[in-house]
């Protein structure tokens, strides 16, 4: 079938079904009056700098577990105490401190806070070139290696680097800006939490902007760049299911058996329909995608109705998009067995479950009760919390995604639903405009080292997201003259 008559199929069935396009999001425009602040640093002498400041964070070991959290506070603690801005380390355990700095403005709006977390996770030495160590902050063929390249020191060195800007050149503010590094992200959020819990009046913050989405080069279409902007999380419930059975000796086998009720529970629960729904947040994206891209496939991208029609199974096929759409079951570990020929009377299961926004952990445990249908099992609620999302409609989400594709033809911007969770989680609980958005811009096997191994950040790249984040930062927090 010719193009043209596929495209008029299309159309018709637009009109049969009322498959209205999606508008383009309008990012809207920057102040005129605040570009002499926009401009204001020597980009080029602070993206050497930044480098600089990047390479001595990584060096810094902040592997959670344990954490040790306190030295990466303390290192960009001394860096703000050269530009004279003064800062303060909460520890809520020895050795595991988050920081605080803040340069004050008129008050004319609440706080605008900066956050990242200090902790990344663990990581092999083996697995990475000797030349290249996990802790070595290495520049390679233009590109920074470590572990917190992507996830997230990159993005603390950003934050940092912008509050440190906005006191160098004197950039006259209508609300205060908060400098936030955590620890603990990467496994219980307890800094975050204690900083909600008995310092948030150190923060106050309306708006934040955090780790989330990041610039992906041939995420959805080749040779365009789609920066994902963070605007809700799926919710999160840890649970670990615990199969009883009378235990025995490995010989003989025997119906009933802890290990065998499990099994059966597993193999259930793997193989339960699950039902796609799509955030308007992955339909508003796609708009963007096919917008920019045009053909066939963007006509579609643009259609919501036909989006579900064509592209549905195409969604659940491939894994990370598959997530953004279900509620998803992982299986993380198991416990019980200590010798080859014995039969242990307990045996259990670790689940890590993400819950789309509108599914409270509450109701899908009960669902996952129903589907296994063995009264014998018992659960254990390890973590839960419920999905969380903010508006699009808001100055902090727009400057972001306006500065993203400044300039750019084959970049677009657009919300995004992520499969996990961040520290953003606890500061909305608060009524926070949480966003999450590492501005730079990565090929797709870049992108995928995010927790890997040979995990590093392209310095041109780094470079040009200190612009975009300074840029939107001025934007949403300078009085103008």
């Amino acid at each position: 079938m010719q193009v043209w008559q596929i495209l008029k199929l299309l159309a018709l069935g637009a009109l049969a079904c009322g498959c209205a396009a999606l508008p383009r999001q309008d990012w809207g425009v920057s102040p005129p009056a605040l570009q002499p602040y926009r401009d204001a640093p020597d980009f080029a002498a602070a993206g050497a700098e930044l480098v600089t400041w990047l390479q001595g964070y990584l060096r810094t070991d902040t592997t959670n577990p344990p954490g040790n959290e306190t030295a990466g506070a303390q290192y960009l603690a001394q860096i703000l105490t050269k530009e004279g801005i003064a800062s303060e380390i909460l520890e809520f355990a020895p050795g595991r401190g988050s920081l605080v700095a803040r340069l004050p403005g008129s008050g004319r709006e609440p706080p605008l806070c900066l956050l990242s977390h200090i902790d990344v996770v663990t990581a092999e030495a083996k697995d990475w070139p000797p030349d290249r160590p996990p802790l070595g902050g290495v520049i390679h063929e233009g590109m920074i290696w470590g572990r917190g390249a992507l996830d997230m020191k990159s993005m603390g060195i950003l934050e940092l680097a912008t509050l440190v800007h906005l006191k160098r050149t004197k950039v006259p503010l209508r609300r205060d800006v908060v400098l936030v590094a955590v620890a603990d992200e990467e496994v219980d959020n307890r800094g975050m939490r204690h900083l909600v819990q008995h310092h948030w009046d150190k923060l106050g913050c309306s708006q934040l902007v955090n780790e989330g989405g990041m610039g992906v080069r041939g995420a959805l279409a080749p040779e365009q760049t789609v920066f994902a902007i963070s605007i809700a999380e799926k919710g999160l419930l840890w649970v670990k299911l615990t199969a009883h059975g009378k235990s025995g000796h490995g010989s003989t086998p025997f119906a009933g058996r802890a290990p065998e009720k499990l099994l059966n529970a597993l193999q259930k629960l793997r193989t339960a329909a699950a039902d796609p729904t799509v955030h308007p947040a992955l339909y508003a994206t796609l708009a963007e995608v096919g917008a920019q891209s045009g053909g066939v496939s963007g006509y579609v991208m643009r259609r919501p109705a036909l989006v579900d029609m064509l592209a549905m199974g195409k969604l659940l096929a491939e894994p990370g998009s598959r997530a953004m759409i279900t509620n998803t079951i992982e299986i993380t570990g198991f416990f019980g067995a200590e010798q080859p020929n014995v039969v242990p009377s307990e045996v259990a299961a670790q689940l890590d479950c993400r819950l789309l926004p509108g599914v409270t952990p509450e109701a899908f445990l009960q669902h996952l009760q129903k589907i296994v249908g063995d009264l014998s099992i018992t659960w254990t609620v390890l973590h839960a919390a419920p999905a969380s999302q903010s508006p699009v409609d808001d100055s902090l989400f727009r400057a972001l995604g306006r500065h993203a594709v400044a300039g750019r033809s084959d970049a677009v911007a657009g919300p995004l639903l992520s499969a996990g969770f961040t520290d953003s989680l606890w500061a909305r609980e608060k009524g926070v405009h949480a966003y999450g958005l590492l501005p730079i811009e990565v090929p797709r096997e870049v992108a995928e080292t995010f927790h890997g191994a040979h995990e590093r950040v392209p310095v041109a790249s780094l470079q040009r997201g200190f612009a975009v984040l300074w840029r939107a930062i001025v934007d949403v927090a300078a009085q103008a003259p």
